[in-house]
């Protein structure tokens, strides 16, 4: 079944007093086109997450972040209260021994001294909440995954309209097709008709006829755009990968197939439902650029 290259999913996950949050989201490209933005703690493991969206997604403009938010009230830098009370007591000792006046303002003097509110432990990352952010990238993949089959579905039917329309017009073409070939022997022998004094070989001038018909005749291009057909319709239910570009190719050729048609139909009625054709057809190769 047809899966679309666009989509989008988001998941999240608590982890003590942690908020992990991930967003993907895919629009179409020809190939695999990741761009990350991973939260410091998870960058060490950023190599085995572009692995896993690869082998999920395979292709496709794929955007990824993931991040933490932390509860304010755990999350607040501590004041390191010895380092304080030690710098207060070389200010009291230095003012005393120099004369130099104690501060009206003891905290704000203090908080900006160094190191008084800085951070000194380093966080790690723990195999615990690795597998609790691995699964929300999981999670975050298949509500991306799901997204794109839905979208899928919609271009499948619409497809399936347009490959319908190309078959009715196919079809349309047999009425003119036969009255064309009577149509242009009417023509040639009327325009020998109107040469005076002009004795030509009947026998000679069907075989030119014959010749020529040949060369307009459509009947394999006709017979190979109802293959294409079928087998775009077949294409379509495949399970696997690589459908969106084979469904491309398909159209490729459909398209060489209505060309030919076009140049070989000399009447105005069959070249006007070429040109009905290949607007169905482009608006398949339009849809089919999002087809995964």
């Amino acid at each position: 079944m047809i899966q679309s290259m666009t989509g989008f999913g988001k998941a999240t996950a608590a982890y003590k007093t942690k908020k992990i949050n991930v967003e993907i989201k895919s629009l179409n490209s020809k190939n695999l086109d990741l761009s990350t933005r991973i939260a410091p703690l998870y960058r060490e493991k950023e190599m085995e997450i572009r692995q896993y969206i690869a082998k999920s997604l395979e292709r496709g403009k794929i955007d990824f972040s993931i991040w933490i938010e932390k509860d304010a009230a755990t999350d607040a830098t501590p004041i390191n209260s010895a380092l304080v009370q030690n710098y207060y007591q070389q200010i009291k000792k230095i003012s005393a021994e120099t004369g130099i006046p104690e501060p009206t303002d003891w905290y704000s003097t203090l908080l900006r001294l160094p190191d008084v509110t800085t951070k000194t432990d380093v966080e790690e990352l723990t195999d615990e909440e690795w597998a609790v952010a691995k699964n929300a990238i999981c999670e975050a993949i298949g509500h991306l995954s799901d997204f794109r089959k839905q979208e899928g579905a919609a271009l499948q039917k619409k497809f399936t309209e347009k490959v319908d329309n190309i078959q009715a017009l196919l079809a349309s073409i047999e009425l003119y097709e036969k009255a064309r070939v009577e149509k242009i022997r009417q023509n040639i022998v009327n325009g020998l008709q109107q040469i005076p004094n002009v004795d030509y070989d009947k026998n000679r001038l069907e075989q030119e006829l014959i010749y020529y018909i040949e060369k307009l005749d459509i009947s394999e291009e006709k017979q190979r755009l109802a293959n294409h057909l079928k087998y775009f319709r077949e294409t379509m239910n495949e399970e696997g990968h690589g459908v969106g570009k084979k469904l491309g190719f398909i159209a490729q050729e459909m398209g060489r197939e209505i060309n030919t048609t076009g140049s070989k139909s000399n009447q105005a009625e069959m070249q006007n439902i070429v040109v009905k054709m290949k607007d169905e057809l482009e608006q398949i190769k339009e849809q089919v650029l999002n087809a995964l």
